[in-house]
């Protein structure tokens, strides 16, 4: 079982705002991405739907940075 904290790829900190009792109240940054299908069916079906891929692992690094020089 994959810690809900932690990137089921790579075994990273993940970021998730949900695993994390401090700010479980807030979206997770997944929320405002778009993760690519594939990236999300390479994983081995165990370790799917169990806890947030990290940001690289899940292809997004550049979604994310894009969204936070738009808030500058």
């Amino acid at each position: 079982m994959n810690p809900p904290d932690l990137c089921p790829a790579c075994g990273a900190p993940n970021d998730c705002t949900l695993a994390d009792p401090r700010t479980a109240d807030r979206a997770c940054w997944c929320f405002g991405v778009s993760i690519d299908p594939a990236v999300l069916q390479a994983l081995p079906v165990e370790l799917r739907n169990a806890s947030c891929l990290c940001p690289r692992c899940a292809e997004v690094e550049a979604q994310l940075q894009a969204a936070a020089e738009s808030i500058k």
